[in-house]
């Protein structure tokens, strides 16, 4: 059991969930996106060393619009990207639980092309939200852990830049 916890590609596990909560305390949004992608690049390497080719595969997919929307806030590119997790979620999901991770993908990619700052990070709390469930209804203790802690996260940094805001300009929309 120790063997496994301490493993390398748990490491990797590690070090990427230090990035995701990392990213989601970052109030500039470029620096996000970077946090992202680091998050993103590890979770690739830890997939790759558990052998989970299709979660390499939506990592790796991640890593790519987390680069490309550090760039652009094209919504010809967001389209893309969505059409690329629809593709990637219509030929392996084989039920409609699997479905829920690719609508979360495809709403975190909205929100990284479409929007920026608070508005930006609201969205990308429902799409954390839908993994929550996700993980929930799968039994993915480990899993839903870390999706609380990434909500809870940037709820913390989602209220941090909301009171930052002046005056009666402090609305969410």
């Amino acid at each position: 059991m120790l063997d496994h916890v301490l493993a390398p590609a748990q490491w990797m596990g590690y070090l990427a969930f230090v990035f995701g909560v990392g990213c989601f305390l970052q109030r500039d949004d470029r620096r996000f996106k970077a946090f992202m992608a680091a998050e993103c690049l590890c979770y690739m390497l830890h997939f790759a060393l558990l052998g989970e080719a299709t979660a390499v595969a939506s990592s790796g997919l991640s890593l790519a619009r987390s680069l490309v929307a550090m760039r652009t806030h094209s919504p010809w590119a967001a389209a893309g990207f969505i059409a690329a997790g629809l593709a990637l979620g219509g030929a392996l999901a084989g039920s409609a639980l699997a479905w829920l991770p690719i609508a979360s993908s495809c709403i975190g990619t909205a929100a990284l092309f479409l929007l920026r700052g608070l508005r930006m990070r609201v969205l990308m709390l429902i799409g954390t939200l839908v993994w929550v469930a996700n993980n929930v209804l799968g039994g993915s203790i480990g899993g839903t852990l870390l999706e609380l802690v990434v909500a809870a996260t940037n709820g913390f940094t989602i209220w941090r830049l909301a009171r930052a805001r002046p005056g009666p300009a402090r609305r969410v929309a």
